[in-house]
């Protein structure tokens, strides 16, 4: 690097444009015009770009890579039987609201309250969360509770057509399922064990995806809020131990050689870390914060000892988190889409996910004409957030014992699985022929695994991370896994669009057990027996499960909010410890996990930053309600 050249000075900038930061930036940029506000993001603007907008293009983005994802990839794992995780992130202005999958899940209270009152953060309980999260949403089709919002800027809605995937599923599911029943709001914070109809973050009407830039920045115009796309912040400066801008150099992806040239920004009142799960750890431990090994190792200069930064210490029991700690970065859920045979009847999205050009212009002309059809889907309509009753528990003792009883049975309304038919084949073997599939897509609620996230090449923000995913590396994962799985396949196999096993998806169970695979020209009956699995069986679920569980994208707790000397990164205002001018505003301050998708709980962090930051800086205008 040569020297820096210096740019403009503003009030606030914020290092990382992310769901979280756009939806701050723009409350903040819409209270006080006379602020001067700079967002500076790795990725990409996504305004009116179809690739984003249009529902269903999610996948074929994730399918084939684009500028508007970073990819990393942990460290071997044995837990893994050798392989590395890959784990994508958003890269581009709204980060995962821009590409995620829409997908409208939202914590426990449980979850909330446990960051409150267990952590000491007061204010982010649910009794402050939920009014929040009612102010950033407009809930298309009305409720009959007391949980959802009606004039917000996020739009979420039911898929009002093609969804006959989710009646055949949910009605196999309350014929089969004797003890669990259907629900209308599946998402309400504390419902659990019932299926329903699951809603999605795309207008009802227009069909458009419903993100944070479009909801917040781009159909504002702040005259006084600047975006610098396709930049990639090195560190944030400090003068003694205040923030006051930061570093940034030109992106590299897409880039042919040249110099880069490292530029500032100055800072008059705050800066604000929101590079996500990956990316706020790196800049804090570039910025000279963090664990002096890791610094040492990196050449860094030490500002502040935080060790907390990368990892997570994050309670092993409800009723014990303030005497006992694990430590415990990067905090996901571990995700398996479990794939079958799918009549010609089903209103699948397979030819979009993977047609070609011509194959998907019926769709998007349809799309571009009234926003409906199957562009407007996100192949999710339907779910469950199952607890595994007696029998269930019984089946996943011991491994199971101790995270039940310390973790989820005093706390009813925590899932241990979330459940959600997916139509369409998500898997990327290329000798799956083209053809028409579903999926029953399944992920744990709160691994118990552990994981950490450090940089390892000084102040290259291109260098690769080291990076543990933990998957896997506690058996208590290993075996709600194996439980899903069976549920799972005992639900497909029932539903009218059932036309067999997509064998090369599944297990390699031996050909003379009752598990075997295969393709069916027609589904079992309701009243069929359940598949028996021998011990053998279960060993080839759980090698199945190591051979190819995947992350579900949902990276936080990196730098989480609670007390320093328990391991926190941030205090319950945002700030890091040890320096002033500095917050962290995304996902990574999340102190304990999600039961849920956690594009929602990226939108309360937003709202939340928001509303401490106006107050701290005195800034009017911006409610918590």
């Amino acid at each position: 690097m040569i020297d820096t050249q210096e740019t403009a000075t503003y009030d606030i900038i914020f290092a990382g444009g992310g769901a979280a930061a756009c939806i701050t930036a723009g409350r903040l940029a819409a209270a006080d015009p006379s602020l001067k506000i700079l967002i500076v993001e790795a990725g990409p603007h996504t305004r009116e770009l179809q690739a984003h907008i249009q529902p269903a293009r999610y996948f074929s983005s994730l399918a084939l890579p684009t500028e508007t994802f970073t990819f990393h990839k942990s460290n071997p794992s044995k837990s893994l039987l050798g392989r590395s995780a890959i784990v994508p992130v958003g890269r581009a202005i709204g980060g995962g609201s821009s590409v995620n999958f829409a997908v409208y899940t939202r914590a426990a209270a449980s979850d909330y309250d446990d960051w409150e009152t267990v952590f000491g953060n007061k204010g982010w309980g649910s009794s402050c969360i939920i009014p929040l999260l009612k102010k950033a949403e407009t809930y298309e089709p009305g409720s009959t509770n007391n949980t959802h919002g009606t004039s917000g800027p996020i739009k979420v809605s039911f898929a009002p057509d093609s969804h006959g995937l989710a009646d055949d599923f949910l009605n196999v599911a309350v014929a089969f399922d004797k003890e669990r029943s259907l629900t209308e709001d599946a998402n309400e914070f504390n419902t659990v064990d019932k299926y329903g109809r699951w809603a999605r973050y795309i207008g009802g009407k227009s069909g458009r995806r419903s993100d944070t830039p479009h909801n917040y920045i781009y159909n504002q115009d702040h005259a006084n809020l600047k975006i610098i796309d396709r930049h990639r912040v090195v560190r944030v400066i400090f003068e003694g131990t205040r923030a006051v801008g930061i570093e940034y150099v030109d992106d590299l992806v897409g880039r042919s050689g040249g110099i880069l040239i490292p530029k500032t920004a100055r800072a008059s009142r705050l800066v604000v870390v929101a590079g996500g799960a990956f990316g706020s750890p790196s800049i804090l431990e570039r910025s000279g914060i963090g664990a002096k090994s890791v610094l040492e190792k990196n050449n860094v200069k030490q500002i502040v000892d935080l060790p907390g930064v990368g990892e997570h210490y994050m309670g092993t029991c409800r009723a014990s988190f303030l005497r006992r700690y694990r430590m415990k970065f990067f905090v996901d859920h571990n995700v398996i889409f479990l794939p079958f045979v799918a009549s010609e009847e089903t209103d699948s999205l397979d030819t979009i996910f993977r047609g070609s050009k011509e194959e998907v212009e019926p769709y998007e002309q349809q799309w571009l004409k009234d926003g409906q059809g199957l562009m407007a889907h996100n192949a999710i309509d339907c779910g469950v957030k199952w607890r595994p009753n007696a029998k269930e528990l019984a089946a996943m003792s011991p491994e199971f014992d101790e995270r039940w009883k310390t973790y989820y049975a005093n706390a009813p309304d925590k899932p241990v699985m979330i459940m959600l038919p997916f139509v369409a084949y998500a898997g990327g073997n290329p000798a799956v022929p083209r053809g028409k599939y579903f999926s029953m897509a399944y992920f744990s609620g709160y691994p118990a695994s552990l994981g950490r996230v450090h940089i390892t090449s000084g102040m290259n923000p291109y260098a690769a991370l080291d990076f543990d995913a933990g998957f896997l590396d506690d058996p208590a994962d290993l075996v709600i896994l194996r439980w899903a799985y069976k549920k799972s396949r005992e639900l497909a196999r029932r539903m009218q669009s059932f036309r067999g096993d997509l064998v090369v998806g599944h297990p390699e169970f031996k050909v003379d057990s009752s598990a075997a695979t295969s393709l069916t020209a027609s589904p079992a009956d309701i009243s069929a027996p359940e598949i028996v699995y021998t011990k053998e069986d279960d060993d080839a679920i759980d090698e199945y499960h190591r051979k190819t569980v995947e992350t579900t994208w949902h990276s936080i707790g990196t730098c989480a909010m609670k007390p320093r000397e328990q391991g926190g990164v941030v205090d319950e205002r945002l700030n890091v410890y040890g320096v002033q001018g500095l917050k962290v505003a995304d996902c990574s301050i999340t102190p304990d996990n999600v039961g849920a998708n956690t594009y929602n709980t990226a939108i309360a962090i937003g709202e939340k930053a928001a509303v401490i930051i106006a107050e701290d800086l005195g800034i009017k205008g911006v409610t918590a309600a």
